[in-house]
């Protein structure tokens, strides 16, 4: 798995187009401020080590959350981080397992629409835990 993630004192995103068949139409605007951004990319090694994988997506998370004192999360499917992609199935439970966590852990998470491309703008912040690149 490959993440890039982003303080954003702002992020918004939107709804453009449809490109997977098989996820429900959808339409979806949202602003949300003080927010982790993760645009992530699941890769077919994933697959065998499902539980890892997501252990460290979360923790992750919940790291740089912690350096800027947000419980706001965004999650974004970006499959452009790597040539190896995970069939969108896989991901999709990855990623609602980890939201589950992460929801639980008392975080406020937000998706861009999955199997959709979406129009987005993003303020990061300066500092230079404000973009954070893992692999995993």
């Amino acid at each position: 798995m490959k993440i890039l993630m982003f303080y954003a004192p702002e992020f918004w995103f939107k709804t453009y187009k449809k490109v997977l068949e098989d996820v429900p139409e959808c339409e979806a605007e949202e602003s949300v401020k003080d927010a982790v951004v993760v645009f992530y990319h699941a890769e077919a090694a994933d697959m065998d080590r499902m539980s890892g994988v997501r252990t460290k997506f979360v923790k992750n998370i919940k790291w740089l959350s912690g350096k800027f004192s947000t419980k706001e999360i965004v999650l974004h499917s970006f499959n452009h981080l790597s040539s190896s992609k995970a069939p969108a199935v896989f991901t999709r439970t990855l990623i609602h397992t980890a939201r589950e966590r992460l929801e639980q852990s008392g975080f406020h998470v937000y998706e861009t629409p999955f199997g959709f491309l979406n129009e987005w703008k993003i303020h990061v912040a300066g500092e230079s835990l404000a973009k954070v690149f893992k692999e995993f």
